[in-house]
């Protein structure tokens, strides 16, 4: 056998391992691609296949209700071990490593991800919500994501509109900022602001207008704060996503906010999203403790 013929067959073996089969006839080499069965996963089969090119939308499988473990000796405990945690078990497994539907929804999970982080929260949102803009010392996301003590104050043009908006002294104010999840503040803030003011008029409270801030981090409260004077300001802000959810948002609520304020007196509802604390639940738990604040006035590990 010559050094030709062997690589012929070293060749025809390895189509053969990776689903291909080669076939020489007349000296002309045809190609058939086939799956193994055992590669076979009942998630992606040929039917599921759309043959404009697209396939279903794989993130809207519900994780905690995927099972890809074969031969499980006791499928339904485990079934409800995944329904009380997010994270991703009973994966199953192909060899040593992940089956392609887990490979394939951890990278469309890390794709939204990203695209929570750099991406804006859209104009037509702000419009339609009629919330006031103002930004940040930063120029832009590279500059915000490098530096957030810029992040947290404004410029003097920004503070004259903030002071017009807020006026001096008000005594709660309401602030959204798209912080490091502008995909949270999408999902969210439509259904919590309604319900932030439907709790607090049941105390006889008000809000006036609201700002929206780009390029925001949790202290440019504190700035605002310093401006206006503001007796108790929530500030509602993306959070930093991850595999779990790209859409999860925080309410930040302080009394008398102020430069150099500590991180401990502020008090914080974290986790609001459709699989944690809806927006509705969340809104109407931060009316409330707008209420004690004013209250009791104090926050964070000061409220009791």
């Amino acid at each position: 056998m010559n050094e030709q013929d062997l690589r012929k067959m070293v060749e025809q073996l390895v189509d053969q391992m990776i689903g291909k089969e080669t076939t020489i006839s007349s000296g002309i080499e045809t190609t058939k691609t086939t799956i193994p069965t055992s590669q076979n996963e009942s998630s992606y089969n040929a039917s599921h296949i759309d043959r404009s090119g697209c396939i279903d939308d794989i993130t809207a499988v519900d994780l905690k209700k995927q099972f890809l473990v074969k031969n499980a000796k006791d499928k339904e405990a485990y079934l409800q071990m995944k329904s009380k945690t997010p994270a991703r078990l009973g994966i199953g497994k192909a060899g040593a490593r992940y089956r392609t539907a887990t490979m394939l929804r951890v990278r469309a999970d890390h794709a939204a991800a990203q695209d929570a982080v750099f991406s804006d929260v859209s104009e037509a949102f702000i419009k339609k919500n009629d919330f006031v803009f103002v930004q940040t010392l930063c120029q832009d996301k590279d500059q915000y994501l490098t530096r957030p003590d810029m992040g947290r104050r404004f410029d003097q043009k920004e503070i004259e509109v903030i002071k017009k908006t807020c006026g001096q002294n008000p005594k709660v104010l309401l602030i959204v900022g798209d912080g490091l999840s502008s995909s949270a503040i999408e999902a969210n803030v439509e259904d919590m602001i309604p319900a932030i003011k439907q709790g607090l008029q049941m105390y006889g409270i008000t809000v006036g207008p609201i700002l929206f801030i780009k390029y925001a981090r949790v202290g440019a409260m504190d700035d605002i704060g310093q401006i206006t004077g503001a007796e108790v300001i929530c500030m509602l802000v993306g959070e930093r996503p991850g595999l779990v959810t790209a859409e999860s948002m925080s309410a930040y609520i302080a009394y008398k906010p102020r430069h150099g304020l500590a991180e401990a007196e502020r008090t914080v509802i974290s986790n609001i999203h459709r699989g944690g604390t809806t927006a509705v639940e969340a809104g109407a738990h931060t009316a409330e403790l707008i209420k004690k604040m004013l209250d009791k006035k104090a926050s964070g590990i000061n409220l009791k």
